[in-house]
């Protein structure tokens, strides 16, 4: 390992607890690199801004800065076992090439602020990332529900066939679920938007730092004020894009137990394309709808990765070294997540309905809302039609399930879905 960033004297460092304190830091800090190196550019100009480093130190320091980046993303330079995070990389990696003008890019911040900073960057990219894929999500299956607005199917409660209700009418039930957690993503993002750096390891410094010109370059809406109160953010925001993943993975879960339902024979209501599913090992008879089955699982992990955090964050105030263990469940979390949501579109794209077998389970007596409803209307009070429509023999009905779907105009009902409606707000849905 490099030489250790804190380490002004000959005391010996034990290199098994050394590697027990470095934990899989370097390992999640390849995540963080790119963020952090972002983040020491503007540091960099916010120093040259106060006269605390020149012009001429500045340009070849954010020259050197671009340069690593380079060499990263090219993968000719490996954050490894040789670092203790990407943090002491960074300076190791400055000295190197600059010599002591390297050591000075350190002045004015902690390691404390550099960490803040590069997770609410790296989250802020993948939370971006995640408004934009679901988005296309909710394109996908409301293009489905504007399709299939009319196929009839029936609709349940406590998996009980209820009324007559239509493909449509289900599908924009679960695109309306996604564009909420859209809104949510938005004010969850809008919610991190603020920056930590120049708060250094909790108390400020004893430089004039121009934390609007790092805010402004970094593209933050505001600052943290407050140093000891940056400290006390950590894990609370990694909470709270967690539980944002959480709420999301919860609409697909849903989504993946009716399709899970759905596809069985017993109900053969939904027919999975080939790239959606799995043969058995043992059974050439069946395929398997394994991409379902572990897209409703998804959620275990972030639910898991909360509980995590919840059992950590139990600190007083100011920085704690148990923090560290907050990177692998958000940086986990979040890239889970997200591959999870970039996968509804294609699977989306290969299911097809048997609609058939759906219009054949709309039994008569499915009606019988409808037939309570209209007495109502002719005057009769609500509770006498209920127990007229509960005790009318429905062999003589002669209703069929697209008059009874069509005839729930309520708004957002089966015979007035407003797709167009939701369609507005989805286009309207920006993460800036």
């Amino acid at each position: 390992m490099t030489t250790l960033l804190w380490k002004i004297d000959d005391t010996t460092v034990d290199v098994n607890i050394q590697r027990y304190l470095a934990g899989d830091d370097v390992l999640l800090d390849r995540y963080l690199l790119p963020y952090d190196i972002e983040a020491t550019i503007a540091h960099v100009e916010g120093l040259k801004s106060i006269g605390a480093l020149t012009s001429s130190e500045s340009n070849s320091l954010v020259e050197a800065l671009h340069d690593l980046r380079t060499r990263f993303e090219r993968g000719d330079f490996v954050l490894d076992e040789r670092f203790e995070d990407c943090h002491s990389a960074i300076e190791f990696d400055l000295t190197d090439h600059l010599g002591d003008l390297g050591k000075k890019v350190h002045l004015g911040r902690s390691r404390n602020d550099q960490v803040l900073v590069a997770q609410r960057l790296f989250i802020q990219a993948t939370l971006r990332s995640l408004h934009a894929a679901l988005k296309i999500g909710a394109h996908a299956c409301l293009d489905l529900a504007q399709q299939e607005h009319d196929s009839v199917m029936p609709g349940y409660t406590h998996l009980q066939r209820a009324v007559p209700s239509t493909i449509g009418f289900w599908l924009a039930g679960i695109a309306e679920g996604w564009i909420e957690d859209l809104s949510l993503l938005r004010m969850t993002f809008t919610w991190l938007n603020a920056n930590p750096l120049g708060t250094a390891a909790g108390y400020g410094v004893n430089l004039p730092l121009d934390r609007d010109l790092t805010t402004n370059t970094l593209g933050f809406d505001r600052i943290l004020i407050n140093g000891l109160h940056a400290q006390n953010s950590r894990g609370k925001h990694e909470m709270q894009a967690l539980q944002t993943c959480w709420h999301i993975l919860q609409d697909v879960r849903r989504f993946m137990w009716d399709l899970s339902l759905f596809c069985t024979s017993e109900f053969d209501f939904v027919r999975m394309g080939q790239e959606a599913t799995t043969g058995s090992s043992i059974m050439p008879n069946k395929r398997n709808p394994d991409l379902v089955e572990l897209m409703r699982g998804a959620i275990a992990p972030i639910a898991g990765a909360m509980s995590e955090l919840q059992n950590l964050l139990s600190l007083p105030s100011g920085y704690h070294r148990d923090l560290q263990m907050t990177k692998g469940p958000v940086i986990r979390g979040l890239l889970h997540t997200l591959r999870t949501v970039e996968l509804l579109p294609c699977l989306l794209g290969s299911i097809s309905f048997n609609r058939e077998a759906m219009r054949d389970t709309i039994d008569p007596e499915l009606h019988a809302t409808d037939r309570a409803v209209e007495a109502a209307l002719r005057g009769i009070p609500f509770r006498d039609a209920y127990r007229q429509a509960a005790a009318f023999d429905y062999e003589s009905d002669q209703r069929t399930p697209q008059q009874s779907t069509e005839a729930r105009c309520s708004p957002g009902g089966c015979g007035n879905l407003m797709l167009d409606q939701l369609r507005h707000r989805l286009e309207n849905e920006f993460l800036d």
